[in-house]
């Protein structure tokens, strides 16, 4: 960990009527760095990053984004401060072009021409791809494109903190390698992630940190090399005996 908590979770509850997805959840993500949430279909792990970003409703308990309490803040407010989520599925305007799609991401901002410019350059150095399908229509790309473009155009807003759920859903495995590089390369460049992942392997490989999520609550945590190692772990998580 870099310096303090960016984000803390204190005792976070999210309910869906009778139905509790998150019971009292308490996490902390350090500034710089990349903590994973590993755990089953249906853990709560989209639940998790949703209430974050101001998506849902939290039933009690307190989110902090540097000591400040955003639970009460609406999800377009939370942009402002600095939380972006990259959803599961995309998220994109298929009927938009590649550069439409980004400068949609920038709607929140109250930046300059040459500002903004410099952001799709940012994008376009990333994931080179999208540069040369700027004018093409979103809806037209391979779904590895469609994710690049999803994590692009979070990038927009210039976030402290980007919540990516699910980035290597349903792509081939080159593209997930390619994905979980540029997440590191951003990592590297001092922004803070949190990500929700089913491939658990490369997560924890990828993470400073990770946190294990069972219906609803956190059951284990530690370093990602730690979690790796866990035999617990890697007997449910990772398919190793």
């Amino acid at each position: 960990m870099k310096s303090g908590p960016l984000l803390q979770l204190e005792r976070v509850s999210v309910r869906y009527g009778a139905i509790e997805a998150l019971r009292e959840v308490s996490i902390e993500v350090g500034a710089g760095e990349i903590v994973t949430i590993i755990g089953a279909n249906g853990a709560g792990k989209s639940s998790l990053l949703k209430s974050i970003a101001g998506l849902e409703p939290i039933a009690s308990g307190r989110i902090l984004i540097d000591g400040r309490d955003i639970g009460a803040i609406p999800a377009h407010k939370r942009l402002q401060c600095g939380v972006t989520l990259a959803p599961e599925g995309r998220g994109i305007f298929p009927d938009q072009s590649v550069l439409d799609n980004l400068l949609l991401g920038a709607y929140s901002l109250q930046a300059t021409a040459a500002e903004i410019n410099a952001l799709v350059g940012h994008g376009f150095e990333l994931f080179p791809r999208l540069a040369q399908r700027q004018a093409q229509w979103a809806g037209t790309l391979s779904g590895g494109e469609q994710q690049m473009l999803a994590l692009a155009r979070a990038l927009m807003s210039k976030p402290r903190l980007l919540l990516l759920d699910e980035p290597s859903l349903g792509l081939a495995p080159l593209v997930i390698r390619d994905i979980l590089r540029s997440i590191r390369v951003l990592r590297d460049a001092g922004l803070t992630i949190l990500l929700v992942e089913q491939m658990a392997h490369q997560a924890l490989a990828l993470a400073d940190r990770g946190y294990v999520l069972e219906t609803g609550r956190i059951t284990l945590e530690g370093s990602g090399s730690a979690l790796l190692a866990n035999p617990g772990i890697r007997a449910f998580y990772l398919g190793a005996h």
